[in-house]
């Protein structure tokens, strides 16, 4: 099973669009992350591997369009490919939602973003869900709860 430490969404201008961590780092470890992480990835060529080490821990990104979706799992880890099944489920899960996601769909509905995440792994970075209809169903039923609830306070 894959523990992941953290998640990040880099633009190929080099600008964090969503981070989400599973494990407690300081902020002036986020932020070391953040800013040696986005150099590293973006310069990387496009054929070379998506796997990396990374201080005490392994690195896997993919690259779909222009964002850049970047994991930090332990070392001890050792199925990074299921790593990379997550971010596919998860861009799947976006793409599906956003009727063909891109980077302002992230950037203007950041909250949404999250909430697919946070159907796909739970609070300390473990797989909670796979199936991409179960994700989608969970989080309309949000969207019809926040409907609702708007509805009631304009109308109260």
């Amino acid at each position: 099973m894959v523990q992941i430490d953290y998640m990040l969404m880099i633009s190929r201008q080099g600008k964090v669009r969503l981070m989400r961590w599973f494990c407690p780092y300081s902020a002036k470890d986020k932020n070391k992350i953040c800013r040696e992480l986005t150099t590293t990835v973006l310069s990387r060529k496009t054929k070379m591997c998506n796997i990396l080490e990374y201080q005490d821990h392994k690195v896997v990104y993919k690259r779909y369009a222009s964002l850049y979706f970047v994991c930090g799992i332990n070392s001890d880890a050792n199925n990074e490919l299921l790593t990379l099944e997550i971010i596919h489920r998860y861009v799947e899960a976006m793409d599906t939602y956003f009727n063909n996601v891109c980077e302002l769909d992230i950037i203007f509905n950041f909250s949404k973003a999250y909430e697919i995440l946070n159907e796909i792994l739970i609070c300390d970075g473990a797989i909670t869900e796979t199936s991409k209809h179960s994700i989608l169903k969970t989080v309309a039923s949000m969207d019809a709860l926040e409907t609702s609830d708007n509805l009631d306070q304009v109308l109260s």
